[in-house]
């Protein structure tokens, strides 16, 4: 089987147009398959084929070059041969030497994998992932979505708690949410100052508009963010994985009053088969505090507030929604409004704008971060409220038992 190439030079050289021309003579009759054949072998061979000569081509292209004016007639016969393989390499090598051509050589022309077991790929990924579950299930903090807010809020924990164990629940199997884009489907991000001093500290390059920053590609500072949150060896993100309903138990501090106690939990393509089985129960995360960062209302938002609210724990009982889009009050309503709404929750991003009503922010990224950034201290209040009341119950119950004794 060969391969035959034909270049031609009609008067005026290669260089000339419109009356220089090549041709290339591709005669894949003669040695393919019948094409009737339903195997895939024709049409591999074809892919090979279609390679090599174009590689063929460039190598006379060089050749005749210098014989402008000339006419030529390159033909090269050559044994179709594996791509990588000892014959291809070396017909390789002739026809550049032949041309006059360095071989081409890349650092990787030698490179070897070192030996592995499928069983060890195996062991590898499990072994971690349930150590990872088993020193999660009593996080500090447990944070519901990994969009930017969320993301914030675990980058802000790692900065000034470190020693916090942090979990990271995210739906999706891509962190981010809508933060790999600006609207409607836009690449650059818009950040209103002074949210852009963020932006500094991650070392995240942007254009100064004045009142505001503009980052050339959303996914630029999420990707950037995430990276950062994700070397805390005290944060884990478990993606993939759905928060189906929250653990909700009478306190003892409060009086026997109702408190968020942590999550359950159920890998998301779980979750989306409930309709199709009959049973496939959950697991469980207990938390210290949790923070619902879900966004606003949709087919995967406000999850949390919508959950308090069927449970009769929404202040007036029902969520309102978030208003209509007003830009600049959204983004102060976003970050003031961010709190904790009920004992054991706190709320930040978007999905606060559920629970009060304020308006919708549109394309502008501010808001997110810095409400997400502001949920970790009111999340790190909360759990330091705790300890006291604990340590001082405990206190007491020490003292009590000195008075007995």
């Amino acid at each position: 089987m060969v391969v035959r190439l034909a270049f031609r030079c009609r008067n005026g050289g290669l260089g000339c147009r419109p009356r220089g021309t090549i041709r290339c003579t591709f005669p894949l009759h003669r040695f393919l398959p019948s094409l009737r054949d339903s195997s895939p072998a024709p049409f591999e061979t074809l892919k090979m084929a279609t390679m090599i000569s174009q590689r063929r081509a460039a190598v006379a292209t060089a050749v005749a070059a210098p014989k402008r004016g000339a006419r030529l007639v390159a033909r090269v016969a050559q044994p179709l041969a594996q791509p990588g393989s000892s014959s291809a390499q070396a017909a390789d090598a002739s026809m550049l030497a032949r041309a006059g051509l360095p071989p081409t050589t890349t650092p990787y022309d030698d490179y070897k994998f070192a030996p592995i077991r499928e069983a060890e790929v195996n062991r590898a990924m499990t072994r971690r992932y349930f150590k990872d579950m088993d020193e999660f299930a009593e996080s500090d903090v447990v944070i519901v979505g990994a969009g930017s807010a969320g993301l914030a809020c675990a980058y802000e924990l790692g900065k000034v708690a470190p020693h916090l164990k942090v979990a990271l629940m995210e739906q999706s199997v891509a962190p981010g949410g809508g933060a790999w884009l600006g609207g409607q489907l836009f690449s650059a991000m818009v950040v209103r100052k002074p949210a852009h001093l963020m932006l500094d500290e991650l070392e995240v390059p942007y254009e100064d508009e004045g009142h505001y920053v503009v980052v050339r590609h959303a996914a630029l500072l999420t990707s950037t963010l995430m990276s950062h949150v994700l070397k805390n060896p005290n944060v884990k993100l478990f993606n993939a994985t759905a928060v189906e309903d929250l653990i909700i138990k009478p306190d003892v501090q409060l009086g026997g009053a109702r408190r968020v106690a942590g999550v359950v939990t159920n890998w998301s393509l779980v979750a989306q088969a409930h309709g199709t089985q009959s049973c496939m129960d959950p697991n469980v995360i207990e938390a210290g505090v949790v923070v619902s960062a879900c966004g606003h209302d949709g087919p995967f938002g406000a999850t949390s507030v919508k959950r308090l609210a069927r449970l009769g724990m929404v202040p007036g009982g029902e969520v309102p929604g978030m208003g209509a889009l007003d830009m600049e009050v959204a983004e102060g309503a976003i970050v003031g409004g961010t709190r904790e709404v009920v004992p054991g929750m706190v709320l930040c991003g978007m999905e606060l704008a559920e629970v009060d009503g304020s308006p919708r922010m549109g394309p502008t990224f501010g808001a997110m971060i810095v409400s997400g950034r502001r949920a970790a201290h009111v999340a790190l209040a909360v759990l330091e409220k705790r300890r006291r009341v604990s340590a001082a119950a405990a206190s007491a119950s020490a003292a009590g038992e000195m008075v007995a004794a």
